[in-house]
Order: C-alpha cells, then sequence, then structure tokens
C-alpha cells in the first residue's frame, strides 16, 4: 500500500496498517513527517557574531486526547518520554478587549520536537519524503504514483491512502472518484500566517509575575502568541524569548498571496502590540500554511467524517479535515481508514470486530 502524506492521519494510519502486516510505502512532499506537528530550526548570528540555533514549533502548539486509542498511544509515549504536559500560563490582559478565550488547561507535547511523535509512529517504515505525488493511475498491475519535479514515480500498489489536505486530495481523486473530489472541494481549510520571533524577555510577565505563555487576543490580526521557549523540552537562554504568533484565518485569508516580505512587519508590529513594547529583534521570519484549519460548516459546526473508502479501487482518503478538525481528529480518521482497509483484505478476520490493536504497551 502507499500512504501519501506523514502528519498524523497518514502516521497513525501506518502505524495500524503495519501492525496488522501490511506492506507500506509513505510518502511526503515535505523533509519529513510531522505535518502540522512542526518545528522550524533556523541560524542566526547574535552580536558577537557567533552562530546560534532557535526552534520554534510552528505548527499546532500542542494537543489534547479525547478518543481512547489516542488516549492509549499518548500513554506509552509519555511513559517512555517521548511526551511532556503541558499547562499554559496566560498573558495579562491588555487593552478593552482583553483576551479571546483562556488559556487550555494543559496540552501534549511532543519531544525533542513536534515532528517526534510522527517519526515514532512510522518507526522504520519506507518513508519517501520531500517528494510531491502529482497523479495517481490504475492499472492491471495496481496503482502507479506520478512524482512531481522529475522524482522517480511508484507503481505495484494494491491500494492508496491520500493523508493530505482536501484541495491537494481532489486533484488525484478527480480522475477515479470526481464525486469524491467535488466533497473534498466542500471541506475548504482556512490558511494561517506564522510568525517565528526571537527577541529580548524584558517583562513579559503574567498576573502571577511568573513569564507568561499563551495569549489569545480578541482583536486585531494576531489569534494565538505562544513563548516557545518556556514550553516542556524547549531550550532556553536567559534574556531571550522565542515567540511563535498565528494570526488569525480572516487576516491570514486576506493577506493570503502576499510576500513574506509584506507580511513580516505586520506581524511583528502585531506581536509588539501584544507584547505592549517595543522588542529587541534577534530574528524574524513568517511561514504560511495554506491549509491550517477545517473551516465551520454552514451552521457553525465543523463539517464531520470519519474517511472515504472504496474496497473495489483499493482508494482511501483521511484526514483531519474528515474528523472535524485538529491533532485528535486526524488521528481518529487515519485509524478509521486503517481499520476499513484491513477489513476489506481478502481473507480478513476482522470483520464484526475492532481490527485495530491497541498502540499501548503490554499491561
Amino acid at each position: 500500500m502507499a500512504i501519501v502524506g506523514a502528519g498524523v492521519a497518514g502516521a497513525a494510519c501506518a502505524r495500524a496498517l503495519a501492525q496488522a502486516g501490511a506492506e507500506l510505502q509513505v510518502f511526503d512532499k515535505s523533509r519529513g513527517p510531522g505535518g502540522r506537528l512542526a518545528t522550524r530550526r533556523a541560524e542566526w548570528v547574535d552580536d558577537d557574531g557567533q552562530p546560534r540555533v532557535v526552534s520554534f514549533d510552528h505548527g499546532a502548539p500542542g494537543f489534547v486526547s479525547r478518543d481512547p486509542a489516542l488516549s492509549d498511544a499518548v500513554a506509552a509515549a509519555w511513559c517512555d518520554g517521548a511526551l511532556w504536559r503541558w499547562s499554559p500560563r496566560p498573558a495579562p490582559a491588555r487593552g478593552r478587549s482583553g483576551e479571546a478565550a483562556a488559556a487550555p488547561a494543559a496540552l501534549w507535547v511532543p519531544g525533542p520536537d513536534m515532528p517526534a511523535l510522527c517519526r515514532r509512529w512510522i518507526g522504520a517504515l519506507p518513508l519517501q519524503a520531500g517528494t510531491a505525488v502529482a497523479g495517481l493511475q490504475r492499472g492491471p498491475g495496481g496503482w502507479t504514483l506520478a512524482c512531481a519535479g522529475g522524482a522517480p514515480g511508484a507503481a505495484g500498489f494494491d491500494a492508496v491512502v491520500l493523508a493530505i489536505p482536501p484541495a491537494q486530495a481532489a486533484a488525484l481523486l478527480a480522475p477515479h472518484r470526481p464525486d469524491w473530489a467535488e466533497r473534498a472541494r466542500a471541506r475548504p481549510m482556512l490558511p494561517t500566517w506564522t510568525l517565528m520571533a526571537l527577541t529580548d524577555a524584558a517583562g513579559d510577565v503574567g498576573p502571577d509575575g511568573d513569564d507568561w505563555d499563551w495569549a489569545a487576543p480578541s482583536a486585531g490580526p494576531l489569534a494565538r502568541v505562544v513563548r516557545n521557549d518556556l514550553k516542556p523540552g524547549r531550550a532556553r537562554r536567559p534574556g531571550e524569548a522565542a515567540w511563535v504568533a498565528h494570526a488569525t484565518p480572516d487576516w491570514s485569508r486576506d493577506w493570503l498571496e502576499a510576500t513574506p516580505q509584506e507580511v513580516l512587519p505586520r506581524m511583528q508590529h502585531a506581536l509588539a502590540e501584544r507584547l505592549g513594547r517595543a522588542p529587541a529583534w534577534r530574528h524574524a521570519v513568517v511561514h504560511r500554511w495554506r491549509y491550517a484549519t477545517l473551516a465551520p460548516g454552514p451552521d457553525g459546526a465543523p463539517v464531520d467524517g470519519d474517511c472515504l473508502h472504496d474496497a473495489a479501487l483499493g482508494l482511501g482518503v483521511c484526514g483531519d479535515a474528515w474528523g472535524g478538525g485538529g491533532v485528535d481528529a486526524a488521528w481518529r480518521s487515519g485509524r478509521a481508514l486503517a481499520a476499513a482497509l484491513i477489513e476489506a483484505r481478502p481473507g480478513s478476520q476482522a470483520r464484526g470486530r475492532d481490527p485495530l490493536p491497541s498502540l499501548a504497551p503490554p499491561r
């Protein structure tokens, strides 16, 4: 089987299929697994001319685990020291509008970086990173994947899993399941511009007098500000603050096609306003997530659904867009598709029961 996409959904699907004995090849256009469980490392030169490295968790800042199966996997990773529990400390309210929402009570944070959890789930499975799949063809010998940029393709797959954003999946689905392509286009994802900045750390304290690491402004361009170096398992240097600031979907949509050079100063200004001071900028870049979060449905609720699976074609689609949005939904969707693929295998004994093994360690 081929799995296109090595984010949470793809990694969860791959792990379950591998445990059931399937032979897999994983493809991802990025340099490694993780998807929006992402960490960016950047180099900069300090005042003494010394090269330095700083990291930013510029995708999801953390996640919650509501699904029992995900909770099992989280427990296993936590027991192995691969996850930390993070209780964000809220920033003091600024201005009349204050904060849009309270900081979450607790989030799980993978370590040593955010993609580590997906790397753990994929394990030693063959992963062809840096490869964007541009087309799918189905013939007597199974599925063939055409890769972009002159990368070699791959053939002979019994089944293909698409664990990528709906807009990207739609283009691959259209020749084979045009009805699915339409359903994918009906699940729009909202964009997010993200600022990654290293500044001085003067006076950024919360109501309890301690350093704060979470803010959710109720007005302005920013939806969320995280003090990245205060998260568990992240490096911290005295006198420095590593910030990750996510713009609101509306602001990001308005500036979607702007250049990073146009977006950077505007997001720096917004962060400075939230900090209530003019920080000393030591490093600052922006990143555009074109497909960041699932847009709400017409009634204001996320568009739900677990996954799509065509047993006759050997084709499936999963991702958080099919499960309601977020890491928890991506996990649930990937596992649901894995269960459907396992049940559809010739001679499967899984019909009528849960075909997936637990990811928790034996008790």
